[in-house]
Formats: structure tokens, C-alpha cells, sequence
């Protein structure tokens, strides 16, 4: 499992920061109380999960059809233990404001490139 750092707009807005997702593929994770999460489609691409009891952002999930179809991005602060697990990966690098920036060293892809990696292999 990868885990990084979300720059997009729409992260930002949703995470009230930088999202940090544990990017999770099909069957390497189990959801319980899923009867407890109300999703709402924020692009032709994937919909945020959330609490509907409480609010608390999830995770979110690739709808797009393709090789990630069904990846989940868990946010880091739902987890009770998030020690030990290491930012890999920043994406959409270029939309990152200037106000703050990370230290050590990640693999970073632009907007453009994540967007490449939705595309079915032909």
C-alpha cells in the first residue's frame, strides 16, 4: 500500500487541508458499518465517502472505469494508528499552494499524470 498527499483543489476543500490517503486497492480492506456511509459523486471519476451520522471524511473511491476502478483513499486521521506509515507520493503537484510544502523525498505527479493512470490500457 502507498500512502500520499492530495493537492487538488477539491481534496484541499474537502479534507480542510492536504488530504493524506492510504491508498487502498479492492479486497485489501474490509469497510464494517458500511449501512453508516453516504457517498456523494464529486466527479466523473470517483465519490467521497463520509459519516452520516457524524460527517468525518472516509476515504474516497474511483468510479472510473479502468485499471483503479473500486481503489479506495482512506484519510490517515480516521485511522486509530496511523505510526509507521510513510508518505510515498504527492499528487496533483500542480495545483500545491504555496503556503507549505513537505520534507524528505516523494514521488510527485501532475494532475495530467494521475489522469493518465485512469486511462485503460488499449
Amino acid at each position: 500500500m502507498t500512502t500520499g498527499a492530495c493537492h487538488c483543489s477539491m481534496c484541499r476543500k474537502w479534507s480542510g487541508g492536504v488530504f493524506m490517503g492510504l491508498h487502498v486497492k479492492p479486497g485489501e480492506a474490509t469497510i464494517k458499518g458500511e449501512g453508516n456511509i453516504t457517498a456523494y459523486t464529486s466527479s466523473e471519476w470517483a465519490e467521497r465517502c463520509f459519516c452520516k451520522t457524524c460527517g468525518t471524511n472516509l476515504f474516497y473511491r474511483v468510479t472510473a472505469d479502468g485499471p483503479m476502478n473500486g481503489e479506495l483513499h482512506i484519510g490517515l486521521g480516521v485511522l486509530d494508528n496511523s505510526n509507521g506509515i510513510i508518505m510515498t507520493e504527492e499528487i496533483f503537484i500542480d495545483e500545491k499552494p504555496d503556503s507549505y510544502a513537505f520534507a524528505g523525498e516523494t514521488r510527485k505527479m501532475t494532475g495530467a499524470e494521475v489522469f493518465a493512470m485512469f486511462t485503460p490500457p488499449e
